[in-house]
């Protein structure tokens, strides 16, 4: 009888807990704001013209437009981006203030509940596709310039399409409980034993910028783990890690040259390509230089992974000598025969961090389906490359993929051809034509 009301007190007491964790995750009294009834299809006052303009940075900086403007679509925030995750496509909604479908009747504590808590305008819960996790450190004068800006963009009468995830994920209560384990209901809190600019640059990070979103691993269901800003499989993708680790981080970057690399798309090593190359376009090459100084302060500071540089793999081997065959035919006119590339537009090989990654999504990638660098205005020419899907076997990718990431100083894991084969099934990119086709010559 004790042990059963031990038992029970437990249960009790886990329940009570659980409760009090629910409740506070789902507050959102600090989006009780005043004033918060919506101009349904008015634009703002001209006294409210210099929070427009400050929401219009704010926007920016958190690169609203990427998500919630389809692919080649003219209609800026109008929904209909389907953001690929391991559970299926969400499609990101309409968030021009049309009356209908997108946020012309919603108020701006509406508004701020979306963004800040993923909670719809009728309490349902968003994905968090959707990185309310990390706009909840978005300060209230900020949310409230957003809010202004996103009421004066020209409405778009279009219905984005449903999110229909296969169960259980369709079951949008169970974000109650991805809540539970993963969201902080809480704003950012500047640390005191750092200089304002470490403080601007947090904020920046860990909020509008959401940038562990992409460079953050994440466990089973989706949450972060506890290896924050060290590196995250994107699926076609590898987002790298962005850390003070010289090996497969940032750490030999100065903060000048993590700068050039967020406002012209490239430096020294890097050329921005795939969603990082989306990001610098849309966003951080749009930002003050002070704000760029402070974002390349804080991640510099971040003390990172543990990898450390191996051996690299013999340059004798089988796999090793086809993969120098197959960079000096087809490599080496943009990336020359020592790996260092063309400043700005084909990026250096040799001693690039993020290609000595533990995860060569982004090279394979790049290699079956080309890409083209991010498009900025201190770099409007950028630098694009070819497919070799056509033209390169699934053993021809990984050796030369095998061989760029262990040539030139570099050192990494070999990449396998199954692997390359699951990269081209999933782009659904062709296999490589035979000799005697009139493309192949």
């Amino acid at each position: 009888m004790k042990k059963i009301k031990i038992a029970g007190g437990i249960v009790v007491v886990a329940a009570a807990v659980t409760v009090a964790l629910l409740w506070q995750n789902g507050n959102t009294r600090a989006d009780d704001v005043a004033g918060n009834t919506a101009l349904t299809g008015q634009p703002p006052a001209a006294s409210d013209a210099e929070a427009v303009m400050r929401g219009k940075y704010i926007a920016i900086a958190g690169d609203c437009v990427a998500c919630h403007t389809a692919p080649g679509s003219k209609a800026p925030f109008s929904g209909g981006y389907a953001i690929s995750t391991p559970f299926g496509g969400i499609f990101a909604s309409n968030i021009t203030p049309d009356n209908e479908y997108g946020i012309g009747k919603w108020t701006e504590r509406d508004f701020y509940r979306a963004v800040r808590h993923g909670k719809g305008k009728h309490g349902e819960n968003l994905y968090p596709a959707m990185p309310y996790n990390a706009y909840v450190k978005v300060s209230d004068a900020d949310m409230h310039d957003l809010w202004m800006y996103m009421r004066s963009v020209k409405p778009v009468h279009y219905k984005a399409p449903e999110t229909n995830l296969p169960f259980p994920y369709n079951i949008r209560l169970a974000m109650m409980g991805w809540n539970l384990l993963f969201f902080e209901n809480k704003g950012f809190t500047p640390d005191p034993s750092k200089s304002a600019e470490w403080n601007r640059g947090a904020y920046l990070v860990q909020g509008l910028e959401h940038c562990a979103a992409c460079h953050t691993p994440k466990n089973i269901i989706g949450g972060d783990t506890s290896a924050y800003l060290q590196g995250s499989n994107l699926s076609e993708w590898y987002a790298p890690e962005i850390t003070s680790n010289t090996y497969t981080g940032i750490g030999n970057w100065s903060e000048d040259q993590v700068v050039d690399y967020l406002k012209l798309g490239s430096n020294h090593v890097a050329v921005a390509s795939g969603p990082m190359a989306e990001a610098v376009t849309n966003s951080t090459q749009h930002l003050s230089d002070k704000d760029l100084h402070a974002i390349a302060a804080y991640i510099k500071s971040q003390p990172g992974s543990d990898r450390k540089k191996p051996a690299p793999l013999a340059a004798d081997s089988a796999q090793m000598k086809m993969g120098a065959d197959v960079y000096s035919v087809n490599c080496t006119a943009c990336h020359n025969s020592d790996g260092k590339g063309i400043p700005n537009l084909a990026a250096s090989l040799a001693n690039n961090p993020a290609i000595m990654g533990p995860d060569g999504s982004s090279l394979i990638t790049t290699v079956l389906q080309g890409g083209r660098g991010a498009v900025t205005a201190g770099n409007p020419t950028s630098g694009a490359m070819p497919s070799f899907a056509w033209k390169l076997s699934d053993e021809q990718v990984a050796a030369v993929t095998t061989y760029i990431r262990n040539a030139w100083g570099n050192a990494a894991p070999a990449i396998d051809a199954k692997e390359v084969a699951g990269k081209r099934s999933l782009l659904k990119l062709p296999s490589q034509m035979p000799e005697n086709s009139p493309k192949s010559h």
